[in-house]
Protein backbone atom coordinates (compact mmCIF):
# COMPACT_ATOMS: atom_id res chain seq x y z
CA UNK A 1 0.00 0.00 0.00
CA UNK A 2 1.51 3.51 -1.29
CA UNK A 3 1.96 6.55 1.63
CA UNK A 4 -1.04 8.37 0.09
CA UNK A 5 -3.25 5.08 0.26
CA UNK A 6 -2.26 4.59 4.26
CA UNK A 7 -2.53 8.80 5.08
CA UNK A 8 -6.52 8.00 3.38
CA UNK A 9 -6.89 5.14 5.61
CA UNK A 10 -6.02 6.74 8.62
CA UNK A 11 -7.99 9.49 7.84
CA UNK A 12 -11.36 7.58 6.55
CA UNK A 13 -10.92 5.28 10.34
CA UNK A 14 -10.53 8.70 12.49
CA UNK A 15 -13.55 10.06 10.73
CA UNK A 16 -15.68 6.85 10.73
CA UNK A 17 -15.09 6.94 14.59
CA UNK A 18 -16.93 10.32 15.08
CA UNK A 19 -20.60 10.50 16.33
CA UNK A 20 -21.45 14.12 15.09
CA UNK A 21 -22.10 14.90 11.93
CA UNK A 22 -19.79 15.00 9.17
CA UNK A 23 -21.67 16.27 5.88
CA UNK A 24 -19.24 17.39 2.44
CA UNK A 25 -21.23 19.32 -0.08
CA UNK A 26 -22.96 17.58 -3.10
CA UNK A 27 -21.80 20.47 -5.02
CA UNK A 28 -18.69 22.23 -4.31
CA UNK A 29 -18.68 25.48 -6.70
CA UNK A 30 -20.12 27.68 -4.01
CA UNK A 31 -19.00 25.91 -0.82
CA UNK A 32 -19.06 28.87 1.60
CA UNK A 33 -23.07 29.38 1.09
CA UNK A 34 -24.07 25.52 0.54
CA UNK A 35 -25.02 23.08 2.58
CA UNK A 36 -23.48 19.81 2.53
CA UNK A 37 -23.71 15.87 2.71
CA UNK A 38 -21.19 13.45 1.63
CA UNK A 39 -22.14 11.85 -1.27
CA UNK A 40 -22.77 8.28 -1.55
CA UNK A 41 -19.94 5.82 -3.33
CA UNK A 42 -17.25 8.21 -2.14
CA UNK A 43 -13.75 6.78 -1.62
CA UNK A 44 -14.70 6.67 2.40
CA UNK A 45 -16.18 9.69 3.88
CA UNK A 46 -19.64 8.86 3.25
CA UNK A 47 -21.26 11.00 6.97
CA UNK A 48 -24.12 10.26 8.87
CA UNK A 49 -26.45 13.03 9.24
CA UNK A 50 -27.14 13.85 12.83
CA UNK A 51 -30.80 12.70 13.93
CA UNK A 52 -33.09 15.55 13.87
CA UNK A 53 -30.59 18.40 12.43
CA UNK A 54 -30.52 18.10 8.85
CA UNK A 55 -28.09 18.86 6.41
CA UNK A 56 -25.21 20.93 8.55
CA UNK A 57 -24.50 24.27 6.73
CA UNK A 58 -21.07 25.15 5.26
CA UNK A 59 -20.48 27.69 8.09
CA UNK A 60 -20.36 25.10 10.70
CA UNK A 61 -18.01 22.55 9.10
CA UNK A 62 -14.99 22.60 10.57
CA UNK A 63 -12.53 23.33 7.76
CA UNK A 64 -10.10 20.18 8.63
CA UNK A 65 -12.67 18.40 7.77
CA UNK A 66 -13.71 19.72 4.80
CA UNK A 67 -10.59 19.53 3.74
CA UNK A 68 -9.88 15.94 4.86
CA UNK A 69 -13.00 15.18 2.41
CA UNK A 70 -11.15 16.80 -0.59
CA UNK A 71 -7.55 15.17 0.33
CA UNK A 72 -9.84 11.59 0.35
CA UNK A 73 -11.40 11.73 -2.62
CA UNK A 74 -9.32 13.75 -4.87
CA UNK A 75 -5.97 14.05 -2.95
CA UNK A 76 -2.63 12.25 -3.35
CA UNK A 77 1.01 12.89 -1.42
CA UNK A 78 3.90 11.32 -2.36
CA UNK A 79 6.07 8.99 -0.22
CA UNK A 80 8.40 11.87 1.55
CA UNK A 81 11.32 9.41 1.03
CA UNK A 82 11.06 9.93 -2.62
CA UNK A 83 10.15 13.68 -3.06
CA UNK A 84 7.81 16.01 -1.27
CA UNK A 85 4.54 17.22 -3.04
CA UNK A 86 0.84 16.97 -1.95
CA UNK A 87 -2.23 17.86 -3.93
CA UNK A 88 -5.72 18.15 -4.68
CA UNK A 89 -6.97 17.54 -8.19
CA UNK A 90 -10.36 19.61 -8.33
CA UNK A 91 -13.18 19.50 -10.99
CA UNK A 92 -13.85 23.08 -11.53
CA UNK A 93 -11.85 26.29 -10.89
CA UNK A 94 -14.48 27.78 -8.61
CA UNK A 95 -13.56 24.40 -6.58
CA UNK A 96 -9.77 24.84 -6.57
CA UNK A 97 -10.46 28.30 -5.64
CA UNK A 98 -12.38 27.17 -2.79
CA UNK A 99 -10.28 24.63 -1.53
CA UNK A 100 -7.31 27.19 -1.83
CA UNK A 101 -8.81 29.64 0.58
CA UNK A 102 -9.88 27.14 2.84
CA UNK A 103 -6.11 26.00 3.10
CA UNK A 104 -4.45 29.41 3.01
CA UNK A 105 -7.54 30.43 5.61
CA UNK A 106 -5.10 27.92 7.84
CA UNK A 107 -2.15 28.93 7.29
CA UNK A 108 -0.98 27.07 4.33
CA UNK A 109 0.22 28.61 1.65
CA UNK A 110 -0.34 26.85 -1.83
CA UNK A 111 0.39 27.10 -5.65
CA UNK A 112 -2.17 26.15 -8.19
CA UNK A 113 -1.87 24.71 -11.64
CA UNK A 114 -3.75 22.87 -14.30
CA UNK A 115 -3.25 19.17 -15.64
CA UNK A 116 -5.40 16.92 -17.95
CA UNK A 117 -8.54 19.25 -17.35
CA UNK A 118 -7.63 19.42 -13.82
CA UNK A 119 -7.44 22.15 -11.31
CA UNK A 120 -4.59 21.53 -9.11
CA UNK A 121 -4.24 22.50 -5.64
CA UNK A 122 -0.47 21.64 -4.21
CA UNK A 123 2.08 21.81 -1.38
CA UNK A 124 6.07 20.88 -1.82
CA UNK A 125 7.05 22.22 1.40
CA UNK A 126 7.76 19.31 3.38
CA UNK A 127 7.61 20.86 6.99
CA UNK A 128 4.07 23.06 5.31
CA UNK A 129 2.78 18.81 3.92
CA UNK A 130 3.53 17.55 7.29
CA UNK A 131 1.82 20.09 9.21
CA UNK A 132 -1.02 19.93 6.42
CA UNK A 133 -1.64 15.90 7.06
CA UNK A 134 -1.82 16.60 10.79
CA UNK A 135 -4.42 19.75 10.46
CA UNK A 136 -6.79 16.90 8.12
CA UNK A 137 -6.32 14.33 11.08
CA UNK A 138 -3.11 11.74 9.92
CA UNK A 139 -1.34 12.32 12.73
CA UNK A 140 0.51 9.05 12.43
CA UNK A 141 1.62 9.43 8.63
CA UNK A 142 2.29 13.33 10.03
CA UNK A 143 5.15 11.81 12.73
CA UNK A 144 6.28 9.00 9.70
CA UNK A 145 6.65 11.90 7.80
CA UNK A 146 8.27 14.01 10.41
CA UNK A 147 10.61 10.77 11.21
CA UNK A 148 11.65 10.46 7.31
CA UNK A 149 12.36 13.75 7.20
CA UNK A 150 14.53 14.06 10.63
CA UNK A 151 16.58 10.75 8.87
CA UNK A 152 17.28 12.37 5.67
CA UNK A 153 18.32 15.46 7.00
CA UNK A 154 20.55 13.25 9.51
CA UNK A 155 21.88 11.72 6.27
CA UNK A 156 22.63 14.20 4.33
CA UNK A 157 24.54 16.08 7.45
CA UNK A 158 26.57 12.72 7.66
CA UNK A 159 27.34 12.64 3.92
CA UNK A 160 28.29 16.25 4.34
CA UNK A 161 30.57 15.38 6.65
CA UNK A 162 32.08 12.61 4.73
CA UNK A 163 32.65 14.49 1.85
CA UNK A 164 34.11 17.03 3.96
CA UNK A 165 36.67 14.54 5.65
CA UNK A 166 37.38 13.28 2.50
CA UNK A 167 38.11 16.59 0.82
CA UNK A 168 40.56 17.56 3.73
CA UNK A 169 41.97 14.09 3.90
CA UNK A 170 42.71 14.63 -0.07
CA UNK A 171 44.34 18.29 0.50
CA UNK A 172 46.79 16.77 3.11
CA UNK A 173 48.08 13.93 1.52
CA UNK A 174 48.39 16.14 -1.72
CA UNK A 175 50.24 18.52 0.68
CA UNK A 176 52.13 16.15 2.31
CA UNK A 177 53.29 14.74 -1.04
CA UNK A 178 55.03 17.67 -1.93
CA UNK A 179 56.59 18.15 0.97
CA UNK A 180 58.07 14.97 0.50
CA UNK A 181 58.55 15.24 -2.82
CA UNK A 182 60.17 18.82 -1.94
CA UNK A 183 62.78 17.08 0.74
CA UNK A 184 64.06 14.07 -1.49
CA UNK A 185 64.71 16.55 -3.73
CA UNK A 186 66.92 18.26 -1.33
CA UNK A 187 68.44 15.12 0.13
CA UNK A 188 69.91 14.18 -3.67
CA UNK A 189 70.89 17.78 -4.88
CA UNK A 190 73.32 18.67 -1.47
CA UNK A 191 71.23 16.66 1.03
CA UNK A 192 69.38 17.92 4.31
CA UNK A 193 72.17 18.67 5.99
CA UNK A 194 72.77 22.10 4.01
CA UNK A 195 69.18 23.34 5.50
CA UNK A 196 69.02 25.49 8.60
CA UNK A 197 68.08 23.03 11.64
CA UNK A 198 64.64 24.43 11.94
CA UNK A 199 64.20 23.47 8.43
CA UNK A 200 66.26 20.00 8.87
CA UNK A 201 64.64 18.70 11.68
CA UNK A 202 60.78 19.68 10.27
CA UNK A 203 61.91 17.69 7.17
CA UNK A 204 63.46 14.81 9.02
CA UNK A 205 59.85 14.75 10.79
CA UNK A 206 58.23 15.58 7.41
CA UNK A 207 59.69 12.13 5.96
CA UNK A 208 59.00 9.93 9.80
CA UNK A 209 55.59 11.07 9.35
CA UNK A 210 54.38 11.45 6.16
CA UNK A 211 50.30 11.41 6.96
CA UNK A 212 50.38 13.47 9.66
CA UNK A 213 48.54 17.13 9.63
CA UNK A 214 50.36 19.79 10.49
CA UNK A 215 49.09 20.57 13.73
CA UNK A 216 49.71 16.93 14.16
CA UNK A 217 53.49 17.35 12.85
CA UNK A 218 53.95 20.14 15.29
CA UNK A 219 53.23 18.42 18.35
CA UNK A 220 55.84 16.01 17.34
CA UNK A 221 58.25 18.67 17.29
CA UNK A 222 60.81 19.59 20.39
CA UNK A 223 59.61 22.38 21.10
CA UNK A 224 56.00 22.38 19.98
CA UNK A 225 54.73 24.26 16.95
CA UNK A 226 51.44 25.72 15.83
CA UNK A 227 50.29 24.96 12.56
CA UNK A 228 51.39 28.07 11.31
CA UNK A 229 54.96 27.46 12.10
CA UNK A 230 55.05 23.92 11.02
CA UNK A 231 53.69 25.47 6.89
CA UNK A 232 56.00 28.35 7.14
CA UNK A 233 58.88 25.85 7.35
CA UNK A 234 56.86 23.78 4.87
CA UNK A 235 57.10 26.37 2.28
CA UNK A 236 60.62 27.11 3.07
CA UNK A 237 61.58 23.55 2.11
CA UNK A 238 59.62 24.01 -0.94
CA UNK A 239 61.12 27.41 -1.91
CA UNK A 240 64.51 26.22 -0.98
CA UNK A 241 63.97 23.20 -3.47
CA UNK A 242 62.43 25.44 -6.07
CA UNK A 243 65.91 27.28 -5.46
CA UNK A 244 68.00 24.15 -6.71
CA UNK A 245 65.92 23.71 -9.90
CA UNK A 246 63.03 21.10 -8.94
CA UNK A 247 60.22 21.36 -11.08
CA UNK A 248 56.73 22.71 -10.11
CA UNK A 249 57.92 24.02 -6.74
CA UNK A 250 56.49 27.58 -6.18
CA UNK A 251 56.18 27.32 -2.31
CA UNK A 252 52.62 26.68 -2.39
CA UNK A 253 50.95 26.60 1.59
CA UNK A 254 49.79 24.22 3.33
CA UNK A 255 47.59 26.35 5.64
CA UNK A 256 44.22 24.17 5.06
CA UNK A 257 45.89 20.78 6.09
Amino acid sequence: MSFSQLVKREIREKLSKKTEGFTIPQNTNNIIQTDFRAPEGTDGVSAKEPEGTGAVSAKEQDDAKILAWFFVNKGSVNDPKSSYHLEIACDTADEAETVAELMDKNGFKVKTASRKGKHIVYLKERETIADFLGFIGAVSAMMEMENSLILKDMRNSVNRRVNFEAANIERTVGAALKDIEAIRYIETHGGLKKLPEGLRRIAEARLEYPDASLQSLGEKMEPRLGKSGVNHRLRKIREYADGLGMPGQKGESNEKK
